[in-house]
């Protein structure tokens, strides 16, 4: 079991985002955010921190660096019992990062539009999510990775009977979750790409 005191939410489908910021909210969970999703949960009322704002760097390249940088990566990546890890964070004002919530850009609803692209699908291949989602998922023991708006409910009933904490089982089940959705994402583009290159 893990204490939730920060996370990071940056999602495409935004499907019950607000009512889920509102939870973790009331948990005095802090929360970082980018782009839209920090557009919808401060229209909800949530106090947020964008990850810009927290990092010192803008989002740029067209939106696609934002939370590629070491104040995110170190917050998630961590080993929180590990001193040297621990001391490290410390130097470098990284605090840690114990809950993301991301979900990704909708590369297969792209490539099935009528006139899609080469150009399009490419656009709508998503690097900071995936690598967030991986690096979460590889530090479950101290940080849970939340990819699917169906588990937001039954993830604020633990924390609020488990007073902010997240038990092991859950991190472990959300991590393996986790894997598995990055590995159906690259499945479509490799499956994308092949029927394109084929041609």
């Amino acid at each position: 079991m893990f204490p939730v005191r920060r996370a990071l939410l940056s999602v495409t489908d935004k499907t019950g985002l607000v009512e889920f910021g509102k939870g973790l909210q009331e948990m005095g969970v802090r929360m970082l955010s980018t782009g839209g999703t920090a557009k919808a949960l401060r229209e909800g009322g949530i106090d947020i921190t964008e990850v810009s704002d927290y990092t010192g760097f803008p989002e740029m390249l067209d939106g696609r660096v934002k939370t590629l940088h070491p104040k995110i990566h170190g917050g998630i990546l961590g080993i929180r019992d590990n001193p040297v890890h621990a001391s490290t964070m410390e130097k470098h004002g990284i605090e840690p990062i114990d809950m993301v919530v991301v979900n990704l850009y909708a590369f297969a609803k792209t490539v099935a539009r009528p006139g899609c692209t080469l150009d399009d699908a490419i656009e709508n291949i998503d690097i900071g999510g995936p690598t967030l989602i991986r690096a979460s998922a590889k530090n479950n023991k101290f940080v849970a990775v939340v990819t699917d708006p169906a588990d937001y409910m039954d993830i604020l009933k633990e924390l609020r009977e488990l007073k902010a904490n997240i038990s092991r089982k859950t991190s472990l089940r959300l991590a393996c979750k986790a894997f598995c959705s990055t590995s159906d994402y690259d499945s479509n583009i490799c499956e994308y790409l092949t029927k394109v290159t084929a041609k």
